[in-house]
């Protein structure tokens, strides 16, 4: 057949890997890139002039991230690499995409999503102050704007990321007064069996927690949010939590990152029509996906965050065998002979991961009982200021037991992020007051342009 034409959404980890595959199978990808630079969020590039150390800016994944780094820059001259550009659309055999003000489709034999990952945020109440970020955020100005987020930095929410860039922050100077974890300190045996699938990275984990707190950061576990306060002139002042002992603490500071664990981006894979499964674990809707990334939308194949959560390893070896299987798929007899050496390799190696993966879903709980317990005025949608009280009304007096129509009613959702950061608490929210199970209530369906575009966006020729 005739060089298939492959585009892979993303150059993160997984984007990245899928691209040399497919460079040494002697195919030449086209490489969407939503960032200035690769290296995705979790190894995001410094801008060009920057000087600070990999070992400053990454932490312990300072040699990970020089290796994506030095791996990409010598794949750019077989690549057609397109950075800075959204892929704001996809239709059947086309990816839409956007630089600038211009507008482009791209036709495609295989698509190859690796679009990556975004904090899971639950609301707090006074959240929606300034000097609130995500933790993501809070790494992004770290990287990308060398500065830190505020002068005294308190980092709460759940999950690794939680630890690795309190760490980051530490590493690079910043002042971090705590570390605020709602997980237990005790780890149930499920959460235990699962982390030993990967000794070394739960033993890095714990070496995070060590030296925050040798370098007197005050690292509380099992605690429960209560508020951010603040005011509209200064913003945020203090947080205040609630220990396991019942206990109330209010550590002052002057900026606070959120975020508990990941969210996988599968906006692109929702216009794809790709099927999507409900895990009850960690409670959210994940696209279908088979074990070698293929989705349920023939020509789509999803790797990394974005259908799964298996961290940047992880997202490395799922790029490489999503790129293999769609060669294979396509009859490319040089990819398919590297699928056949690789798969089941790549295949166990991601079975491993998963494992691992469903060790911190026990080890660090998403809190959804938090969002039950919302009060009526907290803010559920920082971009169109829906409180909780608005989402309740939505179910008992309008019949909202379902996300799309509390959507409808209250606009929750409809903001710049499109749900990404209020959706899973606003399905927590309805579910307990429909008195249903969560995944009765749906997700938000997802729509074009998945991110916001400029007004003067030119519409491409077809």
């Amino acid at each position: 057949m005739s060089v298939p034409r492959i585009v892979v959404v993303g150059a993160g980890p997984a984007g990245v890997r899928a691209a040399q595959a497919l460079v040494q199978a002697g195919v030449r990808p086209t490489v969407v890139d939503e960032g200035q630079r690769d290296g995705g969020q979790i190894y995001r590039r410094q801008p060009a002039g920057f000087t600070r150390p990999y070992s400053k800016l990454y932490g312990s994944e300072a040699a990970k991230a020089e290796a994506l780094h030095r791996d990409f820059d010598a794949l750019r001259a077989q690549i057609d690499y397109r950075g800075h550009t959204l892929a704001w659309n996809l239709t059947a055999g086309a990816l839409h995409v956007v630089h600038g003000d211009d507008a482009h489709t791209l036709p495609f034999d295989a698509l190859i999503v690796c679009a990556g990952a975004t904090d899971r945020l639950m609301p707090v109440p006074g959240w929606q102050r300034a000097g609130c970020y995500s933790l993501g955020a809070a790494q992004i100005a770290l990287k990308a704007q060398a500065c830190a987020i505020g002068t005294r930095c308190v980092f709460m929410g759940s999950g690794p990321l939680l630890y690795l860039v309190a760490s980051q922050y530490l590493q690079a100077g910043a002042h971090v007064e705590a570390v605020l974890d709602t997980a237990p300190a005790a780890k149930p045996w499920a959460a235990v069996r699962g982390l030993l699938a990967r000794p070394r990275l739960a033993w890095r984990g714990l070496g995070l927690v060590r030296g925050l707190r040798r370098a007197g950061v005050t690292v509380m576990q099992g605690v429960e949010p209560l508020r951010i306060a603040g005011d509209e002139t200064r913003g945020v002042t203090a947080v205040q939590v609630r220990d396991p002992r019942g206990r109330e603490h209010r550590i002052e500071c002057d900026a606070v990152a959120l975020g508990w664990h990941l969210r996988a981006e599968t906006q692109l894979a929702d216009l794809a029509g790709c099927a999507f499964d409900f895990e009850p674990q960690s409670r959210q809707w994940l696209p279908h996906i088979d074990a070698d990334g293929r989705s349920s939308t023939k020509g789509v194949y999803l790797a990394g965050d974005g259908a799964r959560i298996l961290g940047a390893d992880g997202a490395e070896a799922a790029g490489r065998l999503a790129a293999l299987a769609a060669l294979a798929d396509l009859g490319h007899a040089a990819g398919r002979s590297l699928y056949d050496m690789e798969a089941a390799g790549l295949q166990r190696t991601l079975a491993r991961m998963d494992r691992f993966r469903a060790g911190l879903v026990h080890a660090f709980p998403w809190p959804h009982a938090q969002a039950a317990a919302l009060p009526d005025d907290a803010v559920v949608c920082r971009c169109e200021s829906v409180r909780a009280g608005e989402l309740r009304r939505s179910v008992a007096e309008l019949g909202s037991r379902e996300v799309n129509r509390a959507k409808a009613f209250s606009r929750v959702g409809m903001g710049r992020c499109q749900g990404r950061y209020c959706g899973h608490a606003c399905a927590e929210i309805v579910a307990v007051a429909a008195g249903v199970p969560i995944e009765s209530v749906g997700r938000l369906r997802s729509q074009a342009p998945v991110k916001p575009l400029v007004m003067s966006t030119r519409e491409a020729e077809a």
